[in-house]
């Protein structure tokens, strides 16, 4: 009866840690090869967003990135594919003054960061969705600067008139897995506290054209 009580507590602890963990991350594995099927060209860049935030010891900060080009593959009014190019130039930052928010956008823009003037585009491939408990898991190769890797993202599916939007739940990437160094303790062992999250918090809301 001890020995239940003690693995009960423990399972408890366990459970308790995982609720409390203050960034859980998608998991980033390798790329999943999947034919290319011919963009739609359907999603309306002007109203779609991509939201992000980072933290550091001392704060954090947030912003957008707007869409390129994008394309939902719609059948029947369920989600089959689709493909997002992000286009990386334009970051915006939303909580500081305009001098401030240049300031890091210049910083994310740079070579330390995205490096935005040889990698122009990001982009989101989506390989395959599940229904999971009524929403929708959503597996796509994502690349960021040189690296690719596949992630699933928790999201929903819902049409307004002839407007169909996919949003995503907010997740957490790990910019180290993409090849994002600086400030980052997976890469500097002496940073103390002026290291910047390896996690960058992301959303997606894409809109499709009326």
């Amino acid at each position: 009866m001890k020995k239940l009580i003690l693995s009960l507590v423990m399972v408890a602890s366990v459970l308790t840690a995982c609720k409390s963990e203050k960034k859980d991350k998608v998991v980033a594995t390798k790329a999943v090869e999947i034919a290319v099927v011919p963009g739609l060209n359907n999603v309306d860049v002007a109203t779609s967003v991509i939201t992000w935030k980072g933290t550091k010891p001392t704060g954090a900060h947030d912003g957008t990135i707007m869409l390129k080009e994008g394309s939902l593959n719609l059948e029947a009014g369920e989600l089959t594919g689709g493909s997002f190019v992000i286009d990386m130039s334009s970051i915006k930052n939303l909580d500081l003054d305009a001098g401030g928010a240049a300031k890091i956008v210049g910083h994310l823009s740079g070579s330390d960061f995205f490096d935005v003037v040889k990698y122009a585009t990001s982009k989101f491939l989506i390989t395959s969705v599940a229904n999971v408990e009524g929403k929708l898991a959503v597996t796509g190769n994502l690349t960021i600067k040189d690296v690719t890797k596949s992630i699933t993202i928790p999201a929903m599916l819902s049409t307004e008139g002839n407007i169909t939007t996919f949003k995503s739940e907010k997740f957490n990437i790990d910019r180290a897995e993409f090849n994002i160094k600086y400030a980052s303790k997976t890469f500097f062992n002496n940073l103390k506290d002026k290291f910047i999250d390896d996690m960058i918090e992301l959303s997606f809301t894409v809109n499709t054209k009326a």
